[in-house]
């Protein structure tokens, strides 16, 4: 039963988080809609496909009880939009938007379409600049650039929220200046959110926090970045400030667009993933960036745990298509008991080049980090020789490159909560390879 010219009451079936709707008039795909229960509750809704008069939903919230008969389905005309303004900072929000601290809403200054507006590509700024993340692995070895996307590769039982807790905390420009981290956590356990929540509280008002939470509708997952994202995109590039965007953990996101892609009876890709994950991915991962004649930057560092440890497996893989490089985390380098638990030898940061040397972080800075992986790559090389032939029978000058890179493991990569900046790592990394006697040119 049509109501009037954009409320429905043709509910044909409710699938999971999705509603389907027949005998709709003149519907968009990303139109908001609102969903108005038998009982009188009212949530949201985007319209997901249009097929002619047949149009599925997805719903912004529970769906337990909805039927087909008194379910009422209203479409507005309009686009998901998110709340904007300097109001934000130093808040946390549901996946929904939903204020999660227990203060009121702020007043918007504006609002934007979560879907964010495209970056032309002629105007985007090369990216040049380093963010200090106070981690000796990423910013002496693979140095994390302004407008850079670089992803954390992490497995099951590593400590990635550690790390993650670190970053959140640790992150900010050698020279100051206005910076932010918008934190988006996906499907995270309580234990989680209030182990995050202690450094958030640290953090004072240079945090936007998205927090969804593992008993939280799955829809909430698919939505949460794009928040976070379109916050970021205004404090960038509307209020001039330099904003990390940290995303942990985009494993949980694929898993709920392969649930809602199941739902919707979509032909799977990949081991059961949808084929429009790479598009989806790259919808989120493009909204890094500079552009030119403004201030400010979205820096981005998602973090993916990799299942079964595959590098190869869908979401690693196309993360690394789309993104600038990864920091891979080792499960060997874990059980010695070092943290943060960084293997620097498949780990890359593409950009790094235009972030350092005279003039952004130290001239010498090239020199010791070619040195440091020439000697640490050969260390790695020889423990496979020392495991066959022992250690008595290597030549010395082999000896010293495996003590090395036990050297290396314990004193560089190893930091515990130590904070390090890119000056204290060049010195510690100078320092570590002259005691060996190996001069940087």
């Amino acid at each position: 039963m049509r109501l009037s010219e954009h409320a429905y009451r043709t509910v044909s079936a409710l699938r999971g988080p999705l509603l389907f709707l027949e005998q709709v008039f003149a519907a968009r795909i990303g139109e908001l809609v609102k969903i108005v229960a038998p009982d009188g509750r009212q949530m949201d809704g985007e319209v997901l496909t249009a097929d002619g008069d047949r149009v599925v939903v997805q719903v912004y919230g529970e769906t337990q009880g909805l039927d087909r008969d008194r379910t009422e389905v209203i479409l507005q005309d309009a686009v998901k939009q998110a709340p904007l303004g300097q109001g934000l900072l130093g808040r946390s929000f549901d996946g929904s938007f939903v204020p999660r601290d227990g203060m009121p809403m702020f007043i918007p200054e504006l609002w934007a379409p979560i879907s964010g507006a495209p970056m032309n590509p002629v105007a985007r700024k090369h990216p040049e600049e380093m963010i200090e993340t106070g981690l000796s692995c990423i910013d002496g070895l693979n140095t994390l650039v302004k407008g850079q996307k670089l992803p954390i590769f992490s497995c099951s039982g590593l400590p990635a929220r550690e790390l993650t807790d670190q970053l959140l905390s640790h992150c900010r420009l050698p020279g100051g200046g206005p910076f932010v981290v918008v934190f988006v956590s996906i499907g995270l356990t309580h234990f989680e959110y209030l182990y995050y929540l202690e450094t958030l509280a640290r953090m004072e008002n240079r945090f936007v926090a998205f927090v969804n939470l593992a008993d939280d509708p799955v829809v909430e997952r698919l939505l949460a970045p794009r928040l976070g994202l379109t916050v970021a995109e205004d404090l960038a590039f509307r209020c001039g400030m330099d904003v990390l965007v940290i995303m942990a953990d985009m494993t949980n996101y694929c898993d709920a667009l392969r649930e809602i892609a199941t739902a919707r009876e979509e032909l799977p890709g990949r081991r059961g993933y949808p084929g429009h994950m790479y598009s989806d991915l790259a919808s989120l991962y493009e909204r890094a960036g500079r552009i030119h004649g403004r201030e400010g930057s979205i820096t981005m560092l998602p973090v993916v745990t990799m299942p079964e440890d595959d590098i190869t497996h869908p979401i690693p893989d196309l993360t690394g298509y789309i993104t600038e490089g990864q920091i891979v985390l080792s499960r060997e380098l874990h059980q010695k008991g070092i943290f943060p638990p960084v293997d620097v030898l498949p780990s890359l940061s593409r950009l790094m080049q235009n972030g350092i040397g005279a003039g952004r972080t130290r001239e010498d800075h090239q020199g010791v980090v070619n040195l440091l992986y020439r000697a640490y790559a050969k260390g790695c090389d020889l423990r496979r020789l020392e495991a066959v032939v022992g250690r008595e029978g290597m030549l010395a000058e082999d000896q010293k490159m495996l003590d090395f890179a036990d050297r290396f493991e314990v004193d560089f990569i190893h930091q515990g909560e130590q904070r390090r900046t890119v000056g204290d790592t060049l010195d510690l990394g100078k320092q570590l390879l002259g005691e060996f006697g190996l001069v940087p040119p």
